[in-house]
């Protein structure tokens, strides 16, 4: 599944999330049924979210795009790996870069910062967000690899 082949096959049924960013980790492309965090400078419900069953889906974080501070580390990232989320995508920074590079998972953010987020559990679970010129809701799908991240209502790979 090439991103670049979804697009001349879908055209305006697939949506090109227009943001420049950081691909971490050993697993640069992946795809699945999506589900959403909104949270700013906050990671407290993005970790207990990645403590739940992935079950191959996309966790799509809107962070308001802040680079302040990472909303996701090493730490937080052996938990996507390890309750089998597909990938996250994160409109904000992550650290621990160098880890995640090694860890086999996808992360797709715009920045890293070595400063921790705060973790009163501001923010929701759930619902539309909107970054990049794409809307993202959860049982839309998700599409991310070397190219860019598109956004389907439906599963173009069945």
């Amino acid at each position: 599944m090439k991103t670049a082949d979804l697009v001349d096959a879908h055209g305006d049924a697939v949506r090109f999330c227009n943001l420049p960013f950081i691909k971490l980790g050993r697993r640069k492309q992946f795809y699945g049924p999506i589900a959403t965090v909104k949270c700013f400078e906050d990671n407290a419900l993005l970790k207990a979210e990645l403590q739940r069953p992935g079950e191959g889906r996309v966790m799509i974080v809107d962070g308001g795009g802040s680079t302040r501070c990472a909303l996701l580390g090493d730490q937080i990232a052996m938990l996507l790996r390890d309750h089998g989320w597909a990938g996250i995508v994160i409109n904000g920074s992550v650290r621990g870069s160098a880890e995640i590079e090694q860890m086999d998972v996808a992360v797709f953010c715009l920045g890293v910062s070595p400063k921790k987020s705060s973790k009163d559990g501001a923010g929701r679970v759930g619902g539309a967000v909107h970054f990049g010129g794409v809307d993202f809701w959860p049982g839309a799908f998700a599409y991310a690899d070397y190219d860019g991240l598109l956004v389907s209502d439906e599963d173009l790979t069945a």
